[in-house]
């Protein structure tokens, strides 16, 4: 059997508690990483990130989420929107985290958008699996 992967941390984005609850449930259970980060909006996720940058002197990588849960359809602040946001962040945090589209849309144009993201290294359906984490 293959090794899973270990994080220092992770990101759930997502408007739905209950699918964070859930997400964060499954997570926990594969062991994976040290620290969970839950944002209901993506706009706090971005402040979020923008925050870390300001505050830590010295190494980014012990504070930031190293794979992202993003879910696409979220008010106020999409799965795209926040994507562009993302983009404009410096490359310390690009180059340090992933992220993984896990959503409910099963639209073609969705899926194929995010691909053509750098940022984005996989695009999951929901609901998250232990087989899906040990796939990233």
């Amino acid at each position: 059997m293959d090794e899973i992967k270990k994080y220092h941390a992770v990101m759930l984005v997502d408007d739905n508690e209950i699918d964070n609850l859930i997400n964060q449930k499954m997570i926990e259970a594969s062991g994976i990483c040290e620290h969970i980060f839950v944002h209901s909006g993506a706009r706090s996720a971005i402040e979020f990130l923008k925050n870390i940058e300001k505050l830590v002197k010295g190494n980014l990588n012990l504070y930031l989420p190293e794979i992202i849960f993003l879910d696409i359809d979220m008010p106020l602040m999409d799965g795209f929107q926040f994507l562009e946001e993302f983009d404009k962040l410096s490359d310390s945090i690009k180059n340090n985290c992933k992220v993984v589209m896990l959503t409910s849309s099963l639209s073609p144009q969705d899926m194929s958008r995010a691909k053509k993201n750098l940022s984005v290294v996989k695009y999951l359906n929901k609901p998250l699996t232990q087989d899906s984490i040990r796939k990233i």
